[in-house]
């Protein structure tokens, strides 16, 4: 199974030049990029919670196999 590419980020909270906050976040092999714009800090620390989240979510193998049907009662 492939890794997921944010797998190994690094996210930093920064402060914008016209006020409020960015994400700054970081991937191996790759320039940073810039999310913003959060209103405050915590509204950022809570995407970066969400996006972690959804990169253990999209990490986890599926289940490849299937339960087989109920047989039907002869």
């Amino acid at each position: 199974m492939r890794t997921h590419p944010y797998a190994e980020a690094v996210y930093r909270i920064v402060s914008l030049p016209d006020g409020g906050f960015g994400v700054e976040v970081t991937i191996p092999d790759s320039f940073p990029t810039t999310v913003s714009k959060f209103d405050t800090e915590a509204a950022a620390e809570v995407w970066i919670a969400r996006n972690k989240q959804r990169v253990i979510e999209q990490n986890v193998p599926r289940n490849t196999f299937r339960r087989a049907a109920p047989k039907p009662n002869a």
